[in-house]
């Protein structure tokens, strides 16, 4: 007992499983002496727990602001933490050595349950500190109360004393980092899995409000969802350079091929028309860019991500932007790509059972001269023949498909045949 405050690892520096075995140091008579008021005013205060509990409680109410709530909602739960943790600090000061690992794990606890709890860091070191000033205060008190003469003593344990503040402030500081890490962790992870359901469209009802809260999004804004793909960078791990508008609300939401991005593009006003237009976004080359169309409400943004994605599977190979709501027809066409395939065939079937390089001719004429509103003078330019040659070719189209383009129904056929012939001839 007459060793117990000789060295620092003897009053709990380090882990209690980690601390390396220290030599003592040898103390003087006046050391001897100072250990001996020390362990007489410690047992007083030990025997007198409550009151001293009491008074560091009531400094937390005073001095330590985020403490009051605290002592509001749990008074019992955190006058009993207190008197807990002055008991061990106090053992701690009368047998170090056996009170030492008691001592850490009660800090610990401490430690890690208010970052649990969201209470400020520095407002639990402050409290710890205040508790070590509160213990010395008293045994100062003490030793004035019944041996003035002894009180110059304490002087010589005094570094001993505080060394022991220090470190249980350092374990506490630790492990509140390291639960806060891991709190940050799950949120993190909780929010990409709430965030992933609601782009798959498998949110429930419940948990919409939920996500809203964690991607500080309204629930009932209006929305875009932008699928990007391509342009990647080896190694990379942040989202490719689809840019919104400044100060645009958005989330990303990064995965293995493709990366979406929730745009809030309007504050839910049903006749927000022209709310495609403020999702602007420019894309570096190589990368592919679907935008779906404007959606209602959050608990919608699944469809907005499918529809994202048709538009990405419009895009080229060698990257550009596609926006859904400017491809509609197209859109119709994938959304079902057996009846489009059916479609095709059965419209252009004449076409495709010719040779390649007569039905390849056919084709592009005829997709040239849709692209050009019907005009054969701008067709012809385009592929660099007579306008009589794609005159003539048109009509060749017109007998072998027994359609005529002078027909809006059958123009309408031919064009939708072409595009699902383009678009499906991949997949």
């Amino acid at each position: 007992m007459q060793q117990a405050v000789r060295s620092r690892a003897e009053l709990g520096h380090g882990p209690p499983s980690t601390a390396p075995a220290r030599a003592p140091r040898v103390r003087s008579l006046i050391d001897a002496d100072a250990l001996r008021v020390l362990h007489r005013s410690a047992r007083v205060l030990l025997n007198n727990l409550p009151e001293l509990t009491d008074r560091l409680v009531a400094a937390l109410r005073e001095r330590e602001p985020a403490y009051r709530s605290t002592l509001e909602s749990d008074p019992v739960g955190t006058w009993q933490e207190v008197h807990r943790s002055l008991r061990h600090s106090v053992s701690s000061l009368l047998d170090p050595r056996n009170a030492r690992d008691a001592a850490l794990r009660c800090s610990w606890k401490i430690g890690a349950s208010r970052a649990e709890q969201g209470l400020p860091l520095d407002a639990l070191l402050h409290a710890f500190r205040l508790g070590g000033s509160l213990i010395w205060q008293s045994l100062v008190e003490e030793t004035s109360r019944t041996a003035p003469e002894d009180v110059r003593l304490l002087v010589h344990v005094a570094a001993d004393v505080w060394n022991f503040v220090d470190e249980h402030c350092t374990l506490v500081a630790d492990v509140y980092r390291k639960v806060e890490r891991q709190h940050a962790w799950r949120q993190e992870h909780r929010v990409r899995l709430l965030t992933a359901a609601l782009l798959d469209g498998t949110s429930r009802i419940a948990d919409v409000a939920e996500t809203a809260e964690a991607l500080d999004l309204p629930e009932q804004g209006r929305y875009a969802v932008i699928a990007v793909a391509g342009g990647r960078q080896a190694g990379r791990t942040s989202v490719p350079g689809a840019v919104v508008p400044a100060g645009a609300r958005v989330y990303w939401h990064t995965g293995v091929e493709v990366d979406h991005c929730i745009v809030l593009v309007g504050d839910g006003d049903p006749d927000g028309e022209q709310d495609e237009a403020t999702v602007g976004l420019t894309a570096p080359a190589g990368t592919r860019v679907g935008v779906g169309p404007v959606v209602a409400g959050l608990a919608a943004v699944g469809d907005a991500r499918r529809l994202a994605d048709m538009a990405l599977s419009m895009c080229a190979d060698d990257g550009g932007t596609v926006r859904l709501a400017e491809q509609l027809p197209a859109a119709l066409v994938m959304s079902c790509p057996e009846l489009g395939g059916a479609l095709a065939a059965r419209v252009l079937g004449p076409l495709l059972r010719l040779e390649p390089s007569d039905r390849d001719i056919l084709l592009d004429t005829l997709a040239a001269w849709l692209d050009c509103d019907g005009s054969a003078q701008r067709a012809s330019a385009r592929l660099y023949c007579h306008r009589n040659t794609v005159l003539n070719r048109l009509k060749r189209c017109e007998q072998l498909t027994g359609r005529s383009l002078a027909r809006p129904a059958d123009m309408v056929e031919f064009s939708l045949a072409l595009t699902a012939r383009r678009l499906l001839r991949d997949t």
